[in-house]
């Protein structure tokens, strides 16, 4: 059933009047103007709010780092040595994997090193990796460099993907037909799951089973989609996948990373990795050996023991997703992005703006991204000056994340208003 949107403010406190995790937005700290007033906050998808019950998880181990020493990592109330292990199965569920699959570790960027050391093997014949052209600049300056450092030239390696002309985000039909004509030169699709900037949600499925087809490997970039989509990594049998967990799932700046290898790669000895301590076998890495015994698991691709304090704030989120659901945070996020979508459109007194990211909701996550005309950045500073915390992207996108856990149908109103008056 589709659910017929209204422009009233009436209307928008019904439906959180009505949203069963209408209680959640009280569980997190929203960033407040000097006057005193919430700011409307929409910028979850570059870092997400505090979770209040966050505060406990860290003290917690600063207390217990405080009082035990070094003598924490195996008698602190969540003993430090296996920490990484408690965050395993809440991480996999909204990913959509197993839980040997899983693994919380390092910084995005590095994962994706680490994970292209083992899936990005050129040979002579096969050896150019795909991207999209606009993905995050971390990502490019990460295969660029992969490229180089085996040697070859990204001018003839990289394969960077675009709109067709006039239009803003990427066929699905295209990758497939790159795939299907230069498959045989291409060892890895790396994609992000949800383009940062335009907010496309790339088709997964599809696209791992076109790569397959051609005998690619395939990888994502989920920064914007762990925490946003309804994820299912094992069943899409995507190769690997690499997270971050500040935007979405709120664990803070800089927050402890995951990684996603499927279970047919955790085995095969084959693979080559980059390896340290604590990939090494759990029953015998204290005895020093020499010799490194992966874990077989995706741990096995772990260098050093966990940052408990990032992983404690990581955690407390986590508690929040276990009890809420990623299908319930779905739900609601159709909702109230296609609340903030009717609002946009349903005038004519926005021109000058165009929502480039994709009208089907099963195209996109919880963000819209509004190209601006040349006066983009002034609109910018003004949204930030009437009390609007979003995002800006050069050379002129402003994005809007109406993240289903703390925002509500309210801010979205209270938003569009604020944008209209300017």
């Amino acid at each position: 059933m589709t659910l017929t949107y209204e422009s009233s403010l009436e209307f928008a406190r019904s439906m959180d009047q009505q949203d069963p995790l209408r209680s959640y937005r009280d569980q997190f700290h929203l960033p407040v103007q000097p006057s005193g007033e919430p700011y409307i906050y929409l910028c979850g998808n570059s870092l997400g709010c505090q979770p209040k019950r966050l505060r406990a998880f860290v003290e917690q181990e600063l207390k217990d780092w405080e009082n035990l020493g070094v003598e924490g990592h195996f008698h602190a109330k969540n003993p430090w040595m296996p920490y990484h292990e408690f965050l395993t199965e809440p991480m996999a569920k909204i990913v959509g994997a197993k839980s040997e699959e899983v693994v919380v570790m390092n910084a995005l960027t590095v994962n994706l090193h680490l994970m292209m050391v083992s899936f990005y093997r050129p040979s002579q014949a096969r050896f150019k990796i795909v991207i999209e052209g606009d993905a995050f600049p971390s990502d490019i300056y990460a295969v660029e460099s992969q490229l180089k450092f085996h040697g070859y030239d990204p001018k003839d390696a990289l394969i960077k993907l675009w709109p067709r002309e006039g239009e803003h985000t990427i066929r699905t039909e295209d990758i497939e037909h790159l795939l299907a004509e230069q498959g045989q030169e291409i060892a890895l699709v790396m994609l992000g799951g949800v383009n940062y900037y335009t907010g496309q949600a790339f088709q997964f499925q599809r696209i791992v089973e076109a790569g397959h087809a051609q005998g690619c490997k395939v990888g994502f970039d989920l920064a914007h989609a762990v925490g946003n989509l309804e994820l299912k990594l094992h069943e899409w049998g995507a190769d690997f996948a690499c997270w971050c967990s500040y935007k979405y799932l709120n664990s803070g700046p800089g927050g402890v990373a995951g990684v996603f290898v499927h279970e047919r790669h955790l085995n095969d000895p084959e693979i080559p990795r980059f390896a340290g301590w604590w990939g090494h076998d759990k029953e015998t890495r204290f005895k020093m050996g020499p010799d490194f015994q992966p874990i077989p698991t995706a741990e096995s691709w772990q260098l050093s023991n966990a940052p408990v304090l990032s992983m404690a704030a990581l955690r407390a989120s986590l508690e929040i997703f276990e009890e809420v659901g990623m299908a319930a945070l779905r739900e609601k996020a159709l909702k109230l992005t296609g609340y903030l979508e009717y609002l946009l459109t349903e005038g004519d007194d926005l021109k000058g703006i165009e929502i480039i990211t994709p009208k089907d909701p099963d195209h996109r996550g919880c963000q819209l991204s509004l190209l601006t005309g040349a006066d983009g950045k002034q609109r910018f500073d003004a949204l930030t000056e009437a009390g609007v915390i979003c995002d800006w992207r050069e050379p002129n996108v402003i994005r809007l994340a109406p993240v289903p856990l703390y925002n509500s149908f309210e801010d979205v109103w209270h938003f569009a208003k604020v944008l209209r008056n300017l």
